[in-house]
């Protein structure tokens, strides 16, 4: 339990403070913070302008961690790099040229049988690959890599559909990631710990801009931060709580092709508390 808490600690912090930096530096560049002029910037729900940049800090911050946090083996470190930088530099590309042309999962598969290549279908394709290629490097066997790199590339997707209102993702990733380091660090699995702790680290430490509705994650953060923990949730995980895993992350994403995740929460007293705390009203 020692080293687990020791490396949890040590991948949490180096997280944070690289994100912190790391946004420090991207919002202070002519044009970074919330020039209309810039790429980066966007309308969030309430019509205001907020920053996009906040995703490629946070994939920026939890890819040093990844590098340098101590308690990593060789091949569960650079699954990390793979999973995090290759997801966020997919969904940064979708940030950047993505279309409304066509929305969510199903429509993007749509699109591609007809043969139109939209942006959502490559990032699609993309973390799918990304997913498999880190999943191989810390799976035993084929079927062991197709359900673990299926579990990463949903896990990025799924954390994308919440990243609809300030802090949402983050509260998402906090609340499914923390059990998990507990677990790690309870368990003595000081690679998970560390696996865990890093994209929490850099993702609460980027929370009070989120909530402040300065910046948001985009596509890069958020599908960064869910495939970094569904990384560490496979490494962690025996196969039953694996397909148990891919099961409900596939289950949501059905269900989002149906139902808005805004609406359910609005609806359930316990969800929306979580949700508003730390942002401001919905009428401000």
């Amino acid at each position: 339990m020692a080293r687990g808490l020791l490396y949890a600690l040590a991948g949490a912090a180096i997280g944070a403070a690289a994100a912190r930096a790391a946004y420090a530096a991207l919002t202070r560049t002519p044009g970074g913070a919330l020039d209309p002029g810039s790429r980066w910037t966007r309308k969030n729900h309430r019509g205001e302008p907020i920053t996009l940049l906040e995703g490629p800090a946070f994939v920026a911050g939890a890819s040093a961690a990844a590098a340098l946090a101590p308690g990593l083996p060789g091949r569960a470190r650079a699954a990390a790099l793979l999973a995090g930088a290759g997801s966020g530099a997919l969904g940064a590309y979708d940030d950047l040229y993505g279309t409304t042309s066509s929305k969510g999962f199903k429509g993007h598969l749509s699109a591609l049988a007809r043969g139109e290549v939209t942006s959502g279908a490559v990032k699609i394709l993309g973390i799918g690959a990304t997913g498999l290629a880190a999943a191989a490097l810390v799976s035993d066997g084929p079927a062991d890599t197709l359900v673990n790199g299926a579990a990463i590339a949903g896990a990025a997707n799924l954390a994308n559909l919440f990243d609809l209102r300030p802090g949402r993702a983050i509260k998402v990733g906090l609340l499914t990631g923390g059990p998990l380091l507990a677990a790690a660090v309870a368990g003595d699995s000081p690679a998970t710990a560390a696996l865990a702790a890093v994209p929490l680290g850099a993702a609460a430490a980027l929370l009070p801009d989120d909530l402040g509705e300065r910046a948001m994650l985009g596509d890069a953060g958020a599908n960064a931060l869910g495939a970094l923990l569904g990384l560490a949730a496979v490494t962690r995980l025996g196969r039953p709580g694996r397909l148990v895993l891919l099961g409900t992350v596939a289950a949501l994403t059905a269900a989002s092709e149906k139902v808005s995740f805004t609406k359910v929460i609005a609806g359930n007293q316990v969800l929306n508390r979580i949700d508003m705390l730390g942002r401001r009203p919905a009428d401000a």
